[in-house]
């Protein structure tokens, strides 16, 4: 039986809320009796803890749970969140011990931001963004007047526009690269835009014409980025692979080194490439950088 604690956006705020208090009732780390060795002195005797998205990344962890990491003698416990915040809050913090959900410039807009020290470990996996819609067929059926949603995140979002510039439904200011907003969009075409949290999208396909949906989220709606998209991103080049990231500090935790080695095993590679199809490719040989 899975053990997975899963948590919905529509509970982020509820749950943003909860963490504060859990842990200023187990104290923090000015506490001292909260304080536990980390990096590499930590106890590898306890389960290493990871945040994760539902797909694909968690059922990644849950193979390396089930199939590898008792060869390792690594104890892995894998916390499923569905929202784009909580898992580096949570690693931060020291709720959880490490995450795996993100890319570097996701990472690097939310450090920036929110005062973080998350840093990448090891890149795994890349989840190619696709435009999707339930009515048009192919690229030129996008016409005047109709909808696509985006992602609301800055780097998401930016990224969407890219893929919309790239296929020609948009044109953008020169230079903004993947922090492009609605506002750098010099030519709409006719195009409406609406902004929504990136894990709704998929939901909003039957109130718009279009929509950019990340590749864990497509996948968890059923939809088949290779088959489905009307356009997606390439692989080559992309910047965007998804990594183990840990605080500052705790890379060498010999439980994260571990899971680190073992995310990029021939096994994991098959077991990517076998279950997804093309969908999401793994992305070993590009080492994360901080």
């Amino acid at each position: 039986m899975r053990k997975n604690i899963k948590i919905t956006a529509a509970a982020a705020a509820t749950a943003t809320a909860a963490l504060a208090l859990g842990l200023s009732a187990c104290g923090t780390s000015s506490d001292p009796a909260s304080k536990s060795e980390t990096g590499a002195n930590a106890d590898t005797s306890k389960a290493l803890v990871v945040a994760a998205s539902p797909t694909p990344h968690a059922d990644i962890l849950n193979f390396v749970k089930k199939n590898l990491a008792d060869k390792e003698g690594l104890k892995l416990e894998v916390k499923e969140f569905t929202d784009y915040v909580l898992p580096n809050t949570a690693t931060q913090n020291g709720q959880v011990d490490a995450n795996f959900f993100q890319h570097k410039p996701y990472l690097d807009d939310f450090n920036a931001k929110q005062k973080t020290t998350i840093v990448p470990v090891v890149n795994v996996h890349l989840e190619p963004l696709g435009l999707y819609s339930k009515t048009a067929k192919d690229l030129k059926d996008i016409k005047a007047g109709q909808t696509i949603a985006v992602p609301n995140d800055t780097t998401n979002g930016g990224r969407a526009l890219q893929l919309l510039a790239e296929n020609g439904l948009i044109t953008l200011k020169d230079g903004v690269g993947t922090s492009a907003k609605l506002s750098d969009i010099t030519d709409k075409k006719g195009l409406e835009f609406k902004e929504l949290e990136a894990a709704t999208v998929p939901r909003a396909l039957d109130d718009v014409d279009a929509a950019v949906i990340n590749g864990n989220y497509a996948i968890e709606a059923d939809l088949k980025p290779g088959k489905d998209s009307i356009a997606l991103e390439k692989a080559e080049g992309n910047p965007y692979a998804n990594f183990l990231a840990v605080k500052d500090g705790n890379e060498k935790d010999p439980r994260v080194e571990k899971l680190a080695k073992l995310l990029n095993s021939d096994e994991v590679k098959k077991f990517i490439e076998d279950t997804y199809q093309g969908s999401i490719v793994p992305a070993f040989g590009t080492p994360a950088k901080s």
